[in-house]
Parts: C-alpha cells; structure tokens; sequence
C-alpha cells in the first residue's frame, strides 16, 4: 500500500494522520483560514514527507465557508419564463412561527441576477414553451452585460428531459463556469433543485482554484476530497459538483467511528465531534445515515450526505453576556486567529478553552497540540470579565461557561436520538475532537450512557478517517410514478444509467466497485419518502410498508408511489490495522491542577487494566477528564473505554 496522508482542515486546527510502512504519524497546525493550503504545506514540511507517490485525503471547509460567508462566484440565474421570483420566495417557511416581526433576510441571488427563457416542460415532460434561436441569443446579451463567472440553469422538470439545458450550456460553457440543475441534482422541487444549482455554481469557481493551486503545490502527490456522502473524489473532477463538498471535513470523522465501531464490535453509537469553531453530532446504528434533508445555514440542502446535527459549541466559542444580563455562549468563535486567550496569539475574550484552564481541566506545562503553550494568566484575565459582569468568583464564572456549553451539545445529541424516538441509553457516546474528551462523561451522565468512547487519535479523528474513505460518488434521479407500473427489467435499466455514469465520474471498471442501490417510496399523497433497499419491485412493496409501520407507527392500503432512485458506487480503501499501543513511561511535568486528580499519559497506561477516575489523561493532540464516576480501560489498539460505575441522573 502507497503512503496516504490525511488532511481535515478545521476552522481552529489543520490535522493531518500519515500512514507509511505500517507506521502511523500524526500532527496539527493551527490553520491559515484566508489560504487553507499554506497550513497543509507547512504540516507537509514538519513531517518530512516525500510527495512521490503520495495519496493526499482531504477534507476541506472552503466550499462550507463560501456559503456560510455569503461569497462565491458572481452568478447568474437562468430558468422558465414567469418563474424567476421562486428562489427567493422559497417555501414560505417562517424561522419564528410566532415573530409577527422578523427580520427580512436579504435575497439568496440579487433579482438583477435572474434571467428568464423558454425550454418549459410541463409535469409528464411535454414541451410547454419551445426555447428558440432568439432566446439563446437574448440570453447571451444579457449575461455580456452582467459579466457574472458562473452561470447557473435550472428550467422546471429538467430532470425529465435535459435537452433544454444541454442547448444552453453548450452556448454558454466556453466563456463561464456553467451549473446545470439536470447534472448537479437532477430531482423534483424546483426551489430546492435551484438552491443546489446556484450553490454549486458559486463555489465551484473557488474550490477549482483552491484545488488546483493546492495539487500544483504537492506535485507529484495526487489529491483526493471528500464528499458529503462519505466518499471521496479526485480533486481533477471535485470542483464540477463543488456543492457536494459542503460537510466534506465532518464526514471523516464519522467514517474513522465506524470504521472503528465494526472492529471492536460496538455498532450502536452516537458521536459528537468536538473542534475549536464547532461541534457536529450524529447517531450511527449499524451504518452510516444518509440524509438528503440536510440544511447549511437557512439553505435546505437535498443532496446525499451524512446526517448530522452541526451546532456553534467548540473550544474556542466565545462567551458572552447578553442584553439581559444572562451568560451565553457562542456561536461566534475566537477560531484560529487569534484564538482562545490561554493561546497566547492576541485573543482576549473568554473562550470555552479558557474556562477549562481555569477549571483546571487542562494541566499547565503540555503544550497544545505539542507546540502551542497555554497561558493560565491569559485565561484567567479572560474570564474576570465575565465573573465581574455577573458578580460572581472567576471559578463560578469558568463552571457556567462549561455547563452552558455541555447543554448546548446535549439538545443536539438529543436532537438527533430522543426526538426520533431513539433511547440514547442504548448507545455508546463517542468522542473526538480535541475538545472532545473535557466533556464526555458529563455528557453521557446526562444521557444516562453508561459507556463511552474516546478512540485512538482522537484528537485528529476526522483526519484519521481519511484514510478510512472509499472512493465514489452518489447519484439520485427522479423517477415518478405507481410502483407496480414499472416491471424489474425497467428499474434495472434506470440504475445501470446511473451506475455508469457514478463509473465514469470515479474512475473506476465495474469489476473493482461495490454498488448499492435505493428506491425512494412514498404512499401516494404523501410528501416524506422512505429510503428501500433495491431488489425487485415485491420485496421493495413489502419492505416499504413495514418499515412505514416501524416508523410511523401505521400502514395504508394506498397506493405505492416511486420517488426517486439512488445508486452508490465505491471501492473501499482498507485501512492498515492500528499497532498495538504498547505501555511505555512517561514523565508528566504539569502544574495548576485540581487535588485527589491524576494525571496520567495515555501511552502510559496499561492494556486491559481497569483506571478509576478522577484522571486527566493527556496526549499530545488531545485530552481526556474521567470523572470520579467512572472506569477506563485502553485496549490493545489504544482506544480507551470508559464504563460508568452506577447509574447517575441529574
């Protein structure tokens, strides 16, 4: 197996695992978030790593932080003649049911931006306004004097015939990046379809230049990105569905968990990723979600990606006291720069990292992430603020800041499992992030989780689980219509177009991917589908209407009604097997720590022996605080468990 090397760039901390001759190697920089790949090169250099035959796995937040910021590509929109409005009248949906006055949100895409044309199919694909010689011409005056980059087409029902689309592309791709909704999502509902088309269009140009500029600097290494779905794509092909990069660095994460899950047997586990800007939870039970109900911001996102709850709780959220006199925290984080107060960087507001120092969760005397030493003073000096603005003792302040922010990541794990009727007391909890482990015991008590989880590298975990990542690509089309109107062979027909087209995108013969297949069902009438493995049209009939039952507590006698159908294609990368940790000493030089606590270095403890808390359990990238609570045991790969010793509820 070739050297690999992956990369998760994070708002805080660029982090990278390598993997070369069965050696593992870890390390973390702090990022450089107006040129991501300056941290990437310098991580490069400080591990001495020969780019020859190197395979570089990247998760980047660029395309998330365009969207996020409200930057991209200047675009155009193009769709059918009376239709123009739709994007920025949306659903209708009001953020706050009861807020008789909201505050107006700006337009997604400036009106001057929207244009109009012919190429109209109506519902069952009959041409309803012909696209004509003049409209293409019209077309092409308006946008020379627009002068956009991007171009995004999105014409109703495009997805039942791309004809139109295709004649307004080829005129238009030789002088602008050209998005096509028939090629970007080709699904029903307009609005949603247009948000994904208009998304990719503005990204795209970005993640095009940032990929391209990143792979010339790491020649001859080759670049792969990860996708929302899981999967990985080569970077030469990542910027044509740039909109598909939108949780591209969570998605490692949740890859190294299960990855990790199925060898030591624990296939049941909620995870909450834990950085410095932010913290994103999910719930894996036997498998990876997949969800296309997905929002970034206030945009709904219908595209395949993981399922995950993402919320503004990281070490570097910032604290704060509102107009009313109450303590908050976050969303606004001190990110990398300057970072935390402790960091020593110019940062001076009280940050969740600093409120542990104070609390004396985090030892004085081991540098953050082996390089960055904390200041006590620093942090100290931060929280005062808050303590003399709510006139309490600097120590009171710190545990408020903690307790906030630990119920903050509770309503997200929440969000995720009690509120779809899922135990949470069934699952392991599974930390990772290098904020991560000062939480989870007070998280899973919480809970009621007896068992938790902190994995090897943690602290580099999404990193980690680029190496984990398959190659592929996920692809849906709409479809429509009763179920039991289409025969076997037409279904079969339907996939074998998208599985060649998932093929090319990858690279990859038939004979080296795995495929998987899917039907969206719905009874007719309905609005939410359910996702069926595809087999044959009786079993999926079958399945559908037990699983409605399971779900939702009934089934209907109506009608079947097929949606849309969903392939993925991937070969998997098998991941080297961890080496054995083995017990090692270590001197531990700290101080500013709380009595009746140990401290203790994660490679110093001892395989298969059962530790008591209270413990500080320190490593380079990362560190873990178990309560009195509770037991840890490392195995014999260096994942340590944790077993809580009664049952606590609060």
């Amino acid at each position: 197996m070739k050297p690999i090397l992956g990369v998760d760039t994070g708002g805080t901390f660029t982090d990278f695992v390598f993997w070369q001759n069965g050696h593992f190697h870890v390390h973390k920089v702090l990022s450089t978030p107006q040129a991501p790949e300056v941290a990437i090169l310098q991580g490069t250099k400080d591990l001495n790593i020969n780019l020859q035959d190197l395979l570089i796995v990247h998760g980047t937040t660029v395309a998330t932080n365009a969207v996020l910021q409200s930057q991209g590509a200047k675009t155009v929109f193009i769709t059918n003649r009376g239709f123009k409005d739709i994007i920025n009248i949306g659903r209708q949906t009001r953020a706050h049911l009861y807020d008789i006055m909201p505050n107006k949100s700006p337009p997604f895409i400036d009106p001057e931006l929207c244009l109009e044309t012919g190429g109209r199919l109506g519902a069952d694909g009959k041409l309803l306004d012909p696209l004509t010689a003049e409209d293409l011409s019209e077309l092409e005056k308006a946008l020379e004097q627009l002068a956009p980059q991007s171009v995004a087409i999105c014409l109703l029902f495009a997805f039942l015939d791309s004809e139109y689309e295709q004649a307004i592309e080829s005129r238009l791709k030789d002088r602008y990046f050209v998005s096509r909704s028939s090629y970007v999502h080709p699904e029903y509902k307009e609005y949603e379809r247009a948000i994904a088309t208009v998304l990719n269009a503005r990204v795209a140009p970005i993640i095009r230049d940032y990929l391209t500029n990143l792979s010339c600097q790491v020649t001859p290494a080759r670049v792969e990105v990860m996708q929302s779905s899981g999967e990985t794509i080569d970077a030469t092909r990542a910027a044509e569905l740039a909109v598909n990069l939108l949780l591209s660095g969570p998605a490692g994460g949740l890859i190294a968990a299960n990855t990790i899950g199925e060898r030591i047997g624990k296939r049941k586990l909620l995870t909450f990723d834990m950085g410095g800007t932010s913290t994103d939870v999910a719930l894996i039970d036997g498998e990876i979600c997949i969800t296309k109900e997905g929002r970034l911001g206030s945009l709904p996102l219908t595209l395949p990606m993981v399922d995950m709850h993402t919320i503004g709780a990281g070490g570097g959220s910032i604290a704060f006291i509102d107009e009313g006199g109450a303590l908050q925290v976050g969303p606004a984080s001190a990110g990398a720069d300057p970072g935390p107060a402790c960091y020593g960087l110019g940062g001076t507001q009280p940050t969740v990292t600093d409120a542990n120092l104070v609390l004396q969760r985090i030892p004085v005397g081991q540098p953050l992430g082996g390089t960055l030493h904390l200041s006590e003073q620093a942090a100290s000096t931060a929280i005062e603020t808050i303590a003399a603005k709510l006139e309490c003792s600097r120590h009171a302040a710190a545990q408020g800041i903690i307790d906030i922010t630990n119920q903050h990541i509770i309503r997200a794990l929440e969000q995720i499992s009690l509120q779809r009727g899922i135990d949470p007391a069934e699952f392991t909890l599974v930390c990772f992030g290098g904020a991560g482990g000062l939480h989870l015991c007070e998280l899973a008590e919480r809970l009621c989780i007896e068992q938790a989880l902190v994995p090897r590298y943690s602290g580099l975990f999404s990193a980690f689980g680029m190496l984990c990542a398959p190659m592929g690509r996920t692809l849906s089309h709409t479809v429509g219509g009763i179920l039991t109107e289409y025969t076997d062979n037409q279904i079969e027909s339907l996939f074998d177009a998208l599985k060649a087209e998932a093929l090319k995108q990858i690279g990859s013969p038939e004979t080296e991917a795995q495929v998987k297949r899917f039907l969206e069902l719905r009874y007719l009438g309905q609005s939410y589908c359910l996702e069926i493995p595809w087999h044959n049209i009786a079993t999926a009939e079958t399945l559908f209407h037990h699983n409605h039952a399971q779900y939702f507590g009934h089934r209907l006698t109506t009608t079947v009604e097929l949606v849309n159908i969903r392939l993925t294609a991937h070969h998997t990368r098998h991941l080297p097997q961890l080496p054995v940790e083995r017990s090692t000493s270590k001197e531990i030089k700290c101080d500013h720590i709380k009595e009746n606590t140990t401290i203790i270095a994660r490679e110093a403890l001892e395989p298969g022996r059962k530790y008591s808390g209270e413990l500080i359990i320190l490593e380079e990238h990362a560190t873990t605080l178990v309560t009195a609570n509770w037991f840890v045991t490392k195995d014999q790969e260096g994942h340590l468990h944790l077993q809580q010793k009664t049952t606590t509820h609060s």
